[in-house]
């Protein structure tokens, strides 16, 4: 089974070196999915206006195979 890395990018790099092995590009985006749904809300209350991050999935050989992208902004008055 192909190995997928899951790193996330903020002010504070957490790149994955271990890796999980799953059944393919399908499956390792759920778990993205997944692992940012769970990183939103342990990180909720310390989220801050403007704060945006990424959860970047790559594959054994470095390729990108997709982003989770998170930023958290306040509406504008006006909506």
């Amino acid at each position: 089974m192909p190995r997928y890395f899951f790193s996330v990018h903020d002010d504070r790099s957490e790149i994955d070196t271990e890796g999980k092995e799953l059944t393919g590009h399908a499956a390792a985006r759920l778990v993205a999915t997944n692992m940012a749904s769970e990183i939103l809300r342990e990180e909720a209350y310390h989220s801050k206006h403007g704060e945006a991050w990424y959860l970047e999935v790559a594959d054994e050989a470095g390729k990108i195979v997709c982003h989770v992208d998170v930023s958290v902004t306040t509406p504008s008055a006006g909506d």
